[in-house]
């Protein structure tokens, strides 16, 4: 310090929000997958429009999910979850990464050439354990057609995730965070040009799923190469590091999916209920933005900087890191689920309401929505809690704690459908998320001090927690008054703005004067 110079003051209850490669990573993955999310909305208000809640958009929805589950598993949810430490370690170690990653890659490949020949031939019964209401009417029939042509996204995917993971692990988070917008760009022109030529809109939805993934790998294969990482296939083998790999990656598979898993049984409650799958998957889409820019964001970039704080021995920096995730995780999601929860009915009466999605649609959507954004907050933390246990290649313990939350989640959803209708999947996704953050939690609490609650995030807590209960009277106070011109035409736009507008300025507000934040 020079001479003269002031020490630095001591930092309160306010987060502050460093420049440092964990904020700035956050930041750019966050702000990219902010993007993909406001255009996958786009595709999805297209997609209710031109195809309401019929059985096309149904069945397309279910052949959509199946890749996008079994990626979820291998390649994101488990494949993933063992491979960004074990690479991350090798990278900064500069123990033959790239040796390591194409015989990764290579293995991956192979196994999901066969998953894909598989799939195609056991299509029907895939259909079925997602959507057994299915079965005697046209959706079936459609959703098996549709699947068969979408499964093959899966090949492309979970190799643009395995990419993903070695940018992410050297710190490059661009690419990989912009590869879902790509993805969604290609849906929306395939959607538009159907319109526009008269072509089957499922069929052109479904061919243009794959078209989409390949496009998607292409990114970020391209941004590997430059990165020095332009992997090639090579003859798989099972080497002692692939060995090692699969032992860490077994068990993730449902811990890494627990999600995919928890919504599978909704959508199969879901389809028992007349067009119950597109409410349900409308609302999953619309708290599914927040959870995708602060959560799987801030997942993506804490697992590789937590696995190098951990080689390195630097379990101060460590703890900082997993404290600062925390705060801004809860920061970010405890005002946007309130918000959810008491703007839902307006939120999907805006975004849907037209073309085919009929104002009869727009209430069960909004439930489902509520409930969900009453589990958003669990939901994101989640995603900071397990790279806890990920960056010390522990798979197990989050397989327990997702087995028992699967448990509930079933036992919620299918006991109450009689009861609830559909919104017993909802209701039972929300409490697993609980459940499940609740395990982690309790089991982090043996990693000592690098898992423990800092003075300055107790201190933050409280004061978040005040700033979110006075921006929710806010946007309750503001929806009542603004009630007329929400449902009215041309004026349903400017007002659901002014209703959000009203939440987030009352939040900055109020996090001000509670002291959480500073005003520059």
């Amino acid at each position: 310090m020079e001479a003269g110079a002031q020490p630095p003051a001591q930092p309160r209850a306010e987060i502050l929000l460093p420049r440092s490669r964990l904020l700035r990573g956050i930041l750019s993955v966050g702000s990219l997958t902010l993007a993909s999310r406001v255009v996958g909305l786009a595709r999805d208000v297209l997609i209710a429009a031109y195809l309401g809640a019929g059985p096309v958009a149904q069945a397309y929805l279910v052949a959509f999910t199946l890749p996008n589950m079994f990626r979820r598993f291998f390649a994101e949810g488990a494949f993933n979850t063992a491979f960004v430490p074990m690479f991350a370690r090798r990278l900064e170690a500069g123990d033959a990464p790239r040796a390591f990653a194409e015989e990764a890659f290579s293995g991956l490949f192979s196994m999901l050439l066969v998953l894909s020949v598989a799939a195609h031939l056991a299509m029907p019964w895939l259909v079925m354990a997602q959507a057994g209401g299915f079965l005697g009417d046209d959706r079936f029939g459609l959703a098996v057609a549709y699947g068969r042509i979408c499964f093959p996204y899966i090949l492309f995917i979970s190799l643009t995730a395995l990419l993903s993971g070695v940018l992410n692990a050297g710190g490059r988070f661009w690419a990989a965070a912009a590869a879902p917008v790509l993805m969604n760009l290609v849906l929306i022109g395939a959607m538009v040009l159907a319109r526009a030529c008269g072509w089957d809109m499922g069929l052109a939805m479904a061919w243009s799923t794959p078209v989409a993934g390949l496009a998607q790998l292409a990114l970020v294969w391209n941004a590997a190469r430059r990165m020095g990482f332009g992997l090639r296939l090579r003859r798989p083998r099972l080497s002692p590091e692939m060995r090692r790999l699969i032992a860490v990656a077994a068990p993730a598979v449902l811990a890494g999916g627990v999600v995919q898993v928890n919504l599978l049984v909704g959508r199969q409650v879901g389809s028992f209920f007349d067009h119950g799958i597109v409410w349900l998957t409308n609302a999953d889409r619309l708290y599914q933005l927040p959870l995708g820019v602060v959560g799987i964001a801030i997942g993506i970039v804490l697992l590789p900087e937590l696995t190098r704080r951990l080689k390195a021995g630097d379990t101060g920096a460590g703890r900082h890191a997993f404290n600062r995730a925390t705060e801004l995780a809860l920061l970010l999601t405890l005002p946007a689920g309130l918000g959810l929860m008491i703007a839902a009915d307006p939120i999907v009466s805006v975004l849907f309401r037209r073309g085919a999605f009929l104002p009869s649609d727009v209430g069960p959507t909004a439930l489902a929505l509520a409930i969900y954004g009453a589990g958003l907050p669990a939901f994101v933390l989640q995603k900071v809690l397990q790279p806890l246990y990920f960056a010390r290649e522990d798979t197990r313990s989050p397989l327990r704690q997702a087995l028992w939350a699967m448990a509930v989640n079933a036992g919620l959803a299918l006991g109450l459908a009689p009861l609830l209708g559909f919104a017993a999947a909802a209701l039972g996704t929300t409490v697993a998320g609980w459940v499940m953050a609740l395990q982690l939690w309790q089991g982090s609490r043996r990693f000592g001090e690098a898992a423990r609650p800092d003075a300055r995030l107790k201190r933050a807590l409280p004061r978040l927690l005040l700033a979110s209960a006075l921006m929710g009277a806010v946007v309750w106070a503001t929806r009542q008054a603004l009630a007329p011109w929400l449902y009215a035409e041309g004026w349903r736009y400017p007002a659901l703005l002014a209703l959000v507008l009203s939440g987030m300025v009352s939040f900055a507000l109020a996090a001000w004067a509670c002291g959480l934040l500073r005003r520059g």
